[in-house]
């Protein structure tokens, strides 16, 4: 479904049938992962409010009766809907929270996500310095993890075009 990232915005770019063929397919289901994995198309599609409806009954069905591990991958999908909507300093607090959360724990690819989402939020404030930081530590989690390839190159592609930016002085 994500065909690649935009070089200025490192947002996904979406096959836009994909993703509405895979909605359709969820349909109506309440499990935690079709909550999860439907808040996250919503958002890559634009459908960001309810994106955000969905992401809080994600977080609010993982808490009633998920393990924490779930209850934090939740709550990163609901900071990155909160990132599209705008509410940039929202879901950088909440990817914090998420990031020192997961760390404490051992959870090693629920914090590798949060750093790699809130690099991107940090991007979109024009922090480039931080965003690159956020983007290395992911990276060296995830090479540390063997993650899957996709998910380390993300992280090296996000790296050098946030180098870019910081080094062109672009704001």
């Amino acid at each position: 479904m994500i065909l690649g990232y935009d070089p200025s915005t490192l947002r996904e770019k979406v096959d836009e049938a994909a993703v509405a063929a895979r909605l359709g397919e969820l349909g109506d289901e309440r499990s935690a992962s079709a909550l999860d994995e439907r808040a996250g198309l919503l958002r890559m599609s634009g459908r960001l409010d309810e994106a955000l409806e969905v992401a809080n009954e994600a977080v609010r069905n993982a808490r009633g009766g998920g393990d924490r591990e779930q209850i934090l991958r939740a709550r990163v999908r609901r900071a990155q809907v909160l990132q599209a909507q705008g509410k940039v300093d929202a879901a950088i607090t909440e990817f914090d929270d998420c990031v020192t959360e997961a760390a404490a724990h051992g959870w090693a690819q629920t914090e590798a996500d949060a750093l790699q989402y809130r690099g991107t939020a940090r991007f979109d404030q024009h922090d480039y310095p931080a965003a690159g930081r956020d983007f290395r530590d992911a990276l060296i989690i995830r090479v540390r993890i063997q993650s899957p390839p996709e998910l380390i190159d993300g992280s090296m592609i996000a790296i050098m075009i946030a180098d870019s930016f910081a080094d062109s002085g672009e704001s």
